[in-house]
């Protein structure tokens, strides 16, 4: 029913979608190895914190993809 009312994604939302799922993933790994040699609790929380908020931007990214994928072409246009 979902998929009724949605388009397909135009190639450069693609390609935007794809730079942020890379962006979200290189903030998870620099939050957790910096959470990992922080000797400050506090801060160690705050990054964790961090780890999980870009964790589910990342899945919110590769939900809309997996939702997409039914209506892409495919073919090249």
């Amino acid at each position: 029913m979902q998929n009724q009312s949605m388009q397909a994604l135009s190639p450069k939302e693609l390609n935007y979608i794809a730079d942020s799922i890379t962006n979200e993933e290189l903030l998870i790994k620099q939050c957790a190895a910096t959470a990992s040699i922080s000797q400050h609790p506090q801060i160690q929380q705050a990054l964790n914190h961090y780890v999980r908020s870009h964790e589910q931007h990342l899945n919110t990214l590769v939900n809309v993809l997996q939702q997409h994928q039914s209506i892409a072409p495919t073919q090249a246009q």
